[in-house]
């Protein structure tokens, strides 16, 4: 059998889109949160508060650094409906959010109504050029960039979150850690990184790698830091 043609960076991001728009469609909040098809409204923003909890309160001191959670902008890559994003402006004074597909952030803007201090903007799914150019003291990302299939991609990603990010800041996101084969137009099985395919793309992007956790699993967390 033939290996997977070669797609270019802008065919990769028009499958992402159509891909992520269609999953929108179908039933969002499985496409957001995989563990069940019959979430309600109730359970699903339950759930969300249950995921902060777990990445975010636990770890405050290195979110943190000493500010109060009050005064602190917060950005958020890959927001779905805004699960997260609503559990992120119950804690933090101002978040933005963003998502590749537009379908996802319309739902993610109706959630949020009733959060002024969230902000949600669909992107192009490899920068963060609808971001305002406002210095932000904490990135987040939860499963997302398991599901980008170019390294190339997401480390645009990584680069552009420095490029947002006050000095000394966190950036804390997953990435999949198991490896595997990955097609080109594969949205939902990404790019897998080594622990060593990690550390020199937080060094290339201006980041230190200070800790990691989960490598070779599907949920392989880094916490980068941005050098002074």
């Amino acid at each position: 059998m033939d290996p997977p043609a070669e797609l270019s960076r802008e065919e990769q991001l028009a499958r992402m889109r159509s891909d992520w728009e269609a999953r929108a469609r179908e039933n969002a909040r499985y496409y957001v949160a995989s563990g069940r098809a019959d979430w309600t409204d109730q359970e699903f923003l339950a759930s969300g508060e249950k995921v902060i909890a777990d990445d975010v309160l636990t770890d405050m001191s290195n979110i943190c650094q000493g500010k109060t959670p009050g005064s602190m902008r917060v950005l958020e890559i890959g927001c779905g409906t805004g699960r997260l994003t609503r559990a992120l402006a119950n804690l933090f004074g101002e978040v933005h959010a963003v998502d590749i597909s537009g379908e996802m952030v319309a739902r993610a803007k109706v959630a949020l109504v009733d959060r002024p201090n969230a902000h949600v903007y669909q992107n192009n799914g490899c920068d963060l050029s609808v971001v305002p150019a406002i210095e932000f003291d904490f990135a987040y990302s939860n499963i997302v960039f398991q599901h980008i299939p170019s390294r190339e991609v997401i480390e645009n990603y990584v680069r552009e979150v420095h490029r947002l990010l006050r000095p000394g800041a966190l950036f804390k996101f997953q990435v999949q850690g198991h490896e595997h084969e990955t097609a080109p137009d594969d949205t939902w099985n990404g790019v897998w990184f080594s622990d060593e395919l990690a550390c020199a793309m937080a060094e290339r992007c201006g980041f230190e790698p200070r800790h990691r956790h989960g490598a070779g699993t599907q949920y392989f967390w880094l916490w980068f830091f941005k050098r002074a």
